[in-house]
C-alpha cells in the first residue's frame, strides 16, 4: 500500500483532492516546493493506480481536472489521520505548529497590512 501513497507529495495531492476535483495549477500553488514535473509524474502514477481520475474537457484551450475515484475516496479516512497525526507531532516537537509553518512557508501565507 505504501508504493500507492507513499512518498513525499502523494498525501499532499491526495489531501488537496479530497475536498472536491482540481486542475493542476490549483494542485501546484496548495502545495509549496512541488515542481511542474514531479507533480506531473505523480499526478499519471496515482492515475495509473486509480486512485484518481483525469478529465479532460473538450474544450480550448483544454482544461484538464483531477479528482479520486471511488477507491481513492476510501483513503480519506486514513489520510486524515496522517493529518491530525502530523499536526501533533509539530505541536510535540515545536511547541507552536504555527512558528514552523510560517518559517518554512511564509512565502505561502497571505500577510495582510496592519491597521
Amino acid at each position: 500500500m505504501l508504493e500507492l501513497v507513499g512518498g513525499k507529495w502523494r498525501i499532499l495531492i491526495l489531501y488537496q483532492l479530497i475536498s472536491g476535483k482540481k486542475r493542476t495549477s490549483e494542485l501546484r500553488r496548495a502545495i509549496p516546493g512541488i515542481t511542474q514535473k514531479v507533480l506531473t509524474q505523480q499526478l499519471r502514477d496515482l492515475e495509473k493506480n486509480e486512485i484518481i481520475h483525469r478529465i479532460i474537457h473538450p474544450q480550448i484551450p483544454p482544461k484538464v481536472e483531477y479528482e479520486l475515484t471511488e477507491y481513492g475516496l476510501t483513503l480519506q479516512n486514513i489520510i486524515d489521520r496522517i493529518c491530525l497525526w502530523g499536526e501533533n507531532h509539530l505541536d510535540r516537537v515545536y511547541g507552536d505548529k504555527s512558528k514552523v509553518l510560517e518559517n518554512h512557508f511564509s512565502e505561502y501565507i497571505p500577510h495582510y497590512p496592519s491597521t
